[in-house]
């Protein structure tokens, strides 16, 4: 008899540590009961729930990660983006996670892994209006270039919402992040057509200069004739100077007679 009333608070045991939820660190835990029905009150990290009768629900509330992908904003300049992608990390104020779930619509909750995410798709639908919002005040191609401005006006458009609401002591939105922003291919491809006509137009602003300043230069020399022949007649001179040094020069290194020109006989060392 002992034995099987030994068995018995074993087999009990085992049921009630196996029949039992955890509450871990960063989320709360709501009782249902049997009639579906949430039971008032939070449970807190660390407590361990028997869930015989009734059901324990568990919730994240620190830096839950809501993450946009493949999101495709009309940018100020009315060019469709190619892709934009973002974070926006929230965090539920545990006291209130009883209350949100049971009464806001149960649409606005999601539900991963045996967690349940309060509020999750809301904020999901409040990020991307806000993220199309922020995407209308920049062009295309700017929009890399203002990540951090935009990623500023995400969050407080959020949270601006969230007062709205009377959800911004439930609710905090502590980080947005952009992780990938492109715009479209034709915009690029016509970005790039833009620098390079301007390249182009460089080029020929410089060889029209340039054509301009020889222009000039020869024009100079036309209206000025009598200097361009007083010039040549000039290095025609030096040229001559230099010719009879150098005859100099050899006639004396050889002591000989040198012929200067024809019938002309120039003697020298003598």
């Amino acid at each position: 008899m002992n034995r099987v009333i030994k068995l018995s608070l074993v087999a009990a045991a085992v049921i009630l540590t196996t029949a039992c939820t955890r509450i871990e660190t960063g989320e709360v835990g709501v009782r249902v009961g049997f009639d579906k029905q949430v039971k008032p009150g939070e449970l807190l990290p660390g407590s361990f729930n028997q869930t015989i009768i009734g059901d324990v629900l568990t919730f994240p509330t620190k830096d839950v990660n809501v993450v946009l992908e493949n999101m495709t904003p009309v940018a100020k300049d009315n060019s469709t983006m190619k892709d934009l992608d973002a974070v926006v990390v929230y965090n539920i104020n545990p006291q209130t996670v009883a209350e949100l779930y049971s009464t806001k619509n149960k649409s606005f909750h999601a539900e991963f892994k045996g967690d349940t995410y309060v509020m999750y798709n809301y904020i999901v639908q409040n990020a991307r209006n806000s993220i199309y919002k922020a995407a209308r005040k920049y062009e295309a191609l700017d929009m890399a270039d203002n990540r951090t401005e935009m990623e500023n006006f995400i969050k407080d458009e959020i949270t601006r919402n969230l007062a709205e609401e009377k959800l911004d002591g439930s609710i905090t939105i502590s980080q947005v992040m952009i992780r990938n922003v492109l715009p479209s291919d034709t915009v690029v491809a016509s970005a790039n057509d833009l620098v390079r006509a301007k390249n182009e137009l460089k080029q020929k602003e410089v060889e029209v200069k340039t054509a301009e300043a020889e222009a000039r230069r020869i024009a100079a020399l036309a209206q000025n004739a009598g200097a361009i022949q007083y010039m040549d007649a000039q290095a025609r001179m030096k040229q001559a100077d230099a010719a009879l040094e150098t005859a100099k020069a050899i006639a004396t290194f050889k002591g000989n007679t040198l012929v200067i020109g024809a019938g002309t006989n120039v003697n020298v060392g003598k």
